[in-house]
């Protein structure tokens, strides 16, 4: 299956629920792959890893296409939010299943910074060393480890807020 083909397959099983009515947006969806992809951003839990972790029952989103491409979707996760927001807004409004023009973008919805967002994903690992999460998580992983101090919590409070 080309890339294209995939995104639309994908982009059809997970706008389902919001066009069949009993989900008001992709993220409130019950049982689609972009609900259990967007549960490790969302989630308030003490998730310390790097990055949040993809579902291990789905294929990863792993960027843009290159060489020594890994297995995985040749895409980015942001660029398929913002795509499935887009084609949800696209459809009428007049018919069963649109993503209204008043709800704010995805990742608004999910209080992801755009910006930040756009400058984890390209320089996370030069960014961060160590523990990464919510204030809350990381203060709690360091309480637990022992810490004196709290590594990355200025980065933290200003990217993850």
């Amino acid at each position: 299956m080309d890339e294209k083909a995939l995104v639309a397959c994908l982009g059809y099983v997970d706008l389902n629920p919001v066009r069949a009515g009993i989900a008001q947006s992709p993220e409130t969806s019950e049982f689609t792959s972009i609900a259990d992809r967007l549960k490790p951003l969302t989630a308030q839990s003490d998730n310390i890893s790097k990055q949040p972790a993809q579902p291990s029952h789905l294929l990863p989103f792993v960027g843009n296409p290159r060489d020594e491409m890994p297995k995985g979707l040749p895409f980015g996760l942001s660029d398929y939010l913002e795509l499935i927001d887009w084609s949800g807004r696209a459809i009428l409004d007049n018919k069963r299943g649109f993503i209204p023009d008043n709800l704010p973008p995805i990742l608004e919805r999910l209080q992801i910074d755009p910006k930040h967002w756009l400058y984890m994903t390209q320089h996370f690992e030069s960014r961060f060393k160590g523990l990464v999460g919510t204030v809350h998580s990381l203060k709690a992983a360091c309480q637990h480890l022992g810490y004196r101090r709290t590594p990355n919590l200025t980065a933290c409070q200003r990217l993850l807020m």
